[in-house]
């Protein structure tokens, strides 16, 4: 089974910037070969995609999505991370990664991201 943990969430204010990760293990789960992507829900909305990688690095982003957000990996450690700057309010959300096309029983309890003056 796999296990999905993210972190990083943090209050930050307006025009900050943030780092999140997440790192995923499972008996015979090969990161490497998985697409990964980060997700959120902000409040009264559905969770929606943010960017993905594909196992051979490869970035796309969600239509919605700027270029601002800066995805990694590190398959040696099955970690994932977002970080972005130019943090505004209606960045606040809970993020949360997973494969892409996501993992519908993997998810994780997402890390909180609070943004306040």
């Amino acid at each position: 089974q796999v296990r999905i943990v993210e972190s990083g969430g943090e209050l930050v204010q307006p025009g900050g910037s943030v780092r999140l990760s997440c790192t995923i293990s499972g008996r015979g789960f090969d990161f490497s070969k998985y697409g990964m992507g980060w997700y959120r829900r902000a409040p009264g909305k559905e969770r929606e995609l943010i960017v993905r990688m594909s196992s051979r690095g490869k970035v796309e982003y969600a239509d919605w999505a700027e270029a601002r957000y800066i995805i990694s990996k590190d398959d040696a450690k099955n970690t994932l991370t977002l970080q972005w700057i130019s943090v505004r309010p209606d960045d606040a959300a809970v993020y949360y990664c997973n494969m892409h096309p996501p993992c519908p029983d993997c998810w994780g309890q997402g890390t909180q991201v609070t943004v306040s003056p």
